[in-house]
Order: structure tokens, then sequence, then C-alpha cells
């Protein structure tokens, strides 16, 4: 048995993390022969929520949970985390704009940003909760320690809606659609790249040759899904979500296979013409699960230069909202 992976999750009452909680406990994250230490972070008035969690957990008999606390200080929950899973955000009016949203969700990943750089120096971060990328540009903007390349925003659940789609489409099991790339923003306005996905050993474009179902259905389809989703049943999707962050979480952790490759939000190095800085969604390799990189050389066509180009354009305004709230550049 290896040392055990600390892994700190915020928003611990949650749905997202209750559906979570039990496929780390079991290896579904870091493999069945990997122990972990479960600290969940949730207000005070959640800890009998999040305490019948625990009991839950201890009545499973995971033999890969070491241990599981519940605290209500971020400093406290982060301390020594291996990863820092930020799953909720502030809570928000019904029918609040997305800027309104990001607007309220400032102080809450400026004090996490704090306590992760108190507490949790050498520490993985992925931000979930929505809007991700720029949630986790405030709490990157706190940080003096960590560096930009420990930092990643989840787009990894637009990555499967997309890799879905075709599925059905190209009537072939999910795990024959690879090479699905998720650009920019996490949201409505996220690029799902048909071109440069592939079905089984030929390209998308090999396969389907239907642009209109492209542009109609794929491409506007996975961005939409979330919200179709919270019409129909009421609520967010945990079930979902809960998957993606698993499968980001391994994806980075591990060595990526050959002709694989992964999306998520991290900070960016100018590659593809976005500007640095930006917590953008680009495609990534894991090279041995400590660093990745940026695939780079991919074609993309003048409308899909067109769509990379308005996502870095609402992100950049994302930015200005959050530097005007913390009265500083963040970018």
């Amino acid at each position: 048995m290896h040392e055990p992976i600390r892994i700190a999750l915020s928003g611990a009452a949650s749905p997202l993390c209750y559906s979570l909680l039990f496929r780390i406990a079991s290896g579904a994250m870091f493999g069945i022969d990997q122990p972990v230490v479960l600290s969940l972070l949730d207000e005070p008035s959640a800890m009998p929520a999040v305490e019948a969690t625990i009991w839950e957990l201890d009545d499973c008999d995971f033999p890969l949970l070491r241990s599981v606390a519940a605290y209500s200080s971020p400093v406290e929950a982060f301390a020594d985390a291996n990863w820092v899973l930020l799953l909720t955000g502030a809570p928000c009016r019904k029918g609040a704009t997305r800027a309104e949203q990001l607007r309220a969700n400032v102080p809450l990943f400026q004090q996490q940003g704090r306590a992760i750089d108190e507490s949790a120096k050498t520490a993985r971060v992925l931000v979930v909760a929505n809007p991700c990328n720029s949630n986790c540009l405030i709490a990157k903007s706190t940080v003096r320690d960590l560096v930009p390349e420990r930092w990643f925003a989840m787009t990894r659940l637009d990555q499967n809606r997309g890799k879905a789609l075709l599925a059905h489409k190209a009537g072939v099991p999910v795990e024959q659609v690879t090479r699905v790339t998720a650009w920019g923003n996490h949201g409505p306005s996220v690029f799902l790249d048909f071109h440069n996905s592939w079905i089984g050993d030929l390209p998308a474009y090999e396969v389907i040759h239907d642009d209109a179902w492209v542009r109609n259905v794929f491409e506007s389809g996975a961005a939409h899904r979330a919200e179709k989703l919270r019409h129909v049943r009421g609520d967010a999707p945990a079930g979902s979500t809960a998957q993606a962050v698993l499968g980001a979480v391994r994806s980075l952790a591990s060595p990526s296979p050959i002709n694989f490759r992964f999306s998520a939000g991290v900070v960016s190095d100018g590659s593809y013409g976005v500007p640095r800085g930006l917590v953008f969604s680009f495609p990534l390799r894991s090279e041995d699960g400590q660093t990745w990189s940026i695939v780079q050389d991919l074609y993309l066509d003048g409308h899909a230069q067109d769509r990379i180009h308005a996502n870095v354009m609402e992100l950049e305004q994302e930015s200005v909202i959050v530097a005007d709230v913390l009265g500083h550049s963040v970018v």
C-alpha cells in the first residue's frame, strides 16, 4: 500500500459531494491500491448532515479510507492536502446573471485561496463551482506560493457530454470516441471541437457527415445540457458532475495513454493565441501524473477560431468583473 493521498472537499453537505465521496473511498479516483484521507469543509449549520455522511462512510467499511473528518474552517480542512476540490460556490439568488453569480463568489474563493496559501502549499486544486474558470482565477490570484500549473477548472463534464453525443450519433460504444476537446469557458459558450475528435480509428468528420447536427446539436446541445437537466429535475446534475470530477483528477494524476487527450481549464501560457493568465480550457496530456502539457498544433478552421476568440472575450470580461471587486488585476 502507498502513503494515503489527502483530499479536501468543500461543499461537503452538497448532493455533489455526497455523490462523490463514496466513489473516492472505494478507489474510483486513485485506484484500488491507493489509500485516501478525506477532509470535508462546510458551514457550521451543515455539520449535522456532514456528520451523517461520515457515519455512512464508516458503515461502508471501505478498506482504502484511512480517515475522514469535518471542518468549518478552510485553513483546517485544507491542511497538508494533496488535492483540494472546490465543489460549491456562494449561495446566489434564483435568476441571477452569470456576472452576479461571479460577484457573489469573489469573497468565498478569495477566502479559500488564502486558506490554500496558508495550509496547502503543495496541493493541486480543481475548481468545480461555477463559473469555474473565473472562480479558479479568483482563488489563484490570492495565492503567493502555489505555482500556476497546480490550478485547474473543470471542463471534463463538457467533454463527457460531447463524447456521449458523438457515440449516440455514430451508433458506437462511448469508449470508441476519443480526443474530444472542450475549449474555453465552462458554460453555454464552451466550444466542443468536432473536427479534432475521433471515432474508432477515424476522424469524426469521416464518420459523421451532418454539418447541421454538428452546429445545432453537438456544439450547442452539450453546452445547454445542465440547463435542461435543471428544468426537468429541478436540481443540478450531481451524478454526471461527480463522474467528471473523478475523470478530471484521474487524467491529471496518471500518465496519458498514446493518442489520448483530455480537457481542463488551466492558466494559459499563450497557446493558440489565448492571452497569458486566463484560466482557459485546452486539450491536455499528462506526462507522468505530475506534470501536464497543452497539446499543440491542432488544426482549427475559421469557425473554431471564432468560437475560441468568443470564449477569450467572455473570460476577459469576467476577469474585469473580478478585478473590479478585488481592486486589482488578476490576469
